[in-house]
């Protein structure tokens, strides 16, 4: 190793500096394909994840101000081009790819954008039916948002007076595309909501690409139709062309010239159809004139005279009151029945009837247990006596009255019946017929 040569040392800092002036020098400006996963998006609004391919991977970062220029969300699994420029993060010392601008791989970034604002607005429920109003039959003006200077208007109103001429129209010109479109129509619809004067509204264009129609595929313009409280009819684009503008408003029109044609009717149909109401309203006015004539015909030849009326009135009047008198006697007689029965059935049952008669019973009853209580009593007194008599022969108070005595010590009561128990002057309990003794021990013999 020669250590002649001077040594050039870097340190961290300074060898990231040099690296990233490398990196951005010579990549300056770079496309990259890959496909996005773990992304993440702080609360600052930038967006970081990471791109990758079958064999390699690198991180990525997209900026808060180029996300909002985007038509459609990034998500993970999500494969995409980008244009960016490649830089060294220093704090970490890794190299990152900072995109500029995105668009999706399998698909243009307006259709993207035109699926996911769809399912958005479907979730939130933009384009339930519940929310679709009926148009008006006739209505008395119409208001037509849509650009002035192509062939859309002429041929709606050339349609309009075709069909239905001096019905009132309101046109309100907007731009249809481009730069500043989305904020025409948005007013245009909060215009004629305001003043209020529209029975309906016709959004019209013609057609176009997906780009020419981007402006009816914005969300801004489908709340804008969905918030109106005048109906709205979309005629965008051809038969095949299909908007956001579509799915929401209250009724899509194939064109222009059909949009016309269903919010007004042909006049002179109108006017056939009102003739022919008329005669059959005046045919039906004659037969019902002829069928009440024939009915009053009929009524009159069968109206009875009123005096003829009221007796038989009084004639039916006098056989109910005939009929309730004769309900009144019987209800009377049948009343009276049943009182003499519950008479007839109280003396029966008299509670002095029912304990006199068992009186005699309680008597004869009282009797025989005294008879029996007597006998029992003689019948007893003489076992008893027997009793008593032997009771008293084993009585230690018989065994006293023959002049014997008992000792016992006075603490516990024992008898004594050995001397060998008792000690020379101990005191002694001697029991008599008639009181006791206590005598003191003053010697003892076997």
């Amino acid at each position: 190793m020669n250590n002649s040569l001077p040594k050039q040392i870097y340190t961290i800092s300074k060898l990231t500096e040099k690296i990233k002036l490398h990196l951005e020098e010579n990549f300056s400006m770079v496309w990259i394909s890959g496909e996005i996963s773990n992304l993440r998006s702080p609360s600052s609004g930038h967006a970081y994840f990471t791109l990758k391919d079958d064999r390699a991977q690198i991180a990525a970062v997209m900026f808060r101000g180029q996300l909002r220029q985007l038509k459609f969300d990034l998500h993970d699994g999500q494969t995409i081009i980008g244009l960016g420029r490649i830089t060294v993060y220093e704090p970490r010392g890794t190299y990152q790819f900072i995109l500029e601008y995105v668009e999706p791989k399998s698909a243009g970034a307006l259709q993207l954008a035109f699926e996911q604002l769809k399912r958005k607005l479907a979730q939130e429920g933009l384009f339930d039916a519940a929310h679709k109003r009926k148009l008006p039959f006739l209505p008395g003006t119409i208001c037509i948002v849509t650009s002035t200077t192509g062939a859309v208007i002429h041929d709606i109103l050339h349609i309009l007076d075709r069909r239905f001429s001096g019905v009132a129209v309101e046109v309100l010109p907007v731009r249809v595309q481009g730069e500043g479109a989305e904020e025409t129509i948005v007013r245009a619809i909060a215009v004629a909501n305001r003043r209020a004067r529209a029975e309906v509204i016709i959004l019209a264009r013609g057609g176009g690409s997906l780009e020419d129609l981007a402006v009816f595929n914005s969300e801004s313009v489908a709340r804008a139709i969905f918030t109106s409280s005048i109906p709205i009819v979309s005629a965008i684009g051809h038969e095949t062309d299909y908007t956001i503008a579509d799915f929401v408003a209250d009724l899509r029109a194939p064109t222009p010239s059909a949009a016309a044609e269903l919010v007004v009717p042909v006049k002179a149909d109108l006017r056939a159809r009102c003739a022919e109401l008329q005669r059959r309203s005046r045919a039906n006015v004659y037969r019902i004139i002829s069928l009440y004539g024939r009915t009053l015909l009929q009524l009159r030849r069968a109206l009875v005279h009123p005096y003829k009326k009221v007796q038989e009135l009084q004639q039916h009047t006098d056989e109910l009151t005939e009929r309730l008198q004769r309900v009144a006697q019987l209800y009377v007689r049948h009343q009276k029945m049943y009182k003499e029965e519950l008479l007839h059935k109280l003396l029966v049952y008299n509670p002095i009837n029912y304990l006199n008669k068992n009186k005699l019973k309680l008597d004869l009853i009282r009797f025989k247990l005294s008879e029996r209580m007597n006998k029992y009593m003689l019948n007893n007194k003489g076992s008893l006596s027997a009793r008593h008599a032997a009771l008293m022969a084993l009585s230690p108070q018989a065994v006293l009255e023959r002049g014997y005595s008992i000792t016992r010590t006075p603490q516990d009561h024992r008898v004594v019946t050995d001397a060998d128990t008792i000690s020379e002057g101990q005191v002694l309990e001697v029991l008599l017929n008639k009181g006791k003794l206590n005598v003191r021990v003053n010697s003892r013999e076997k």
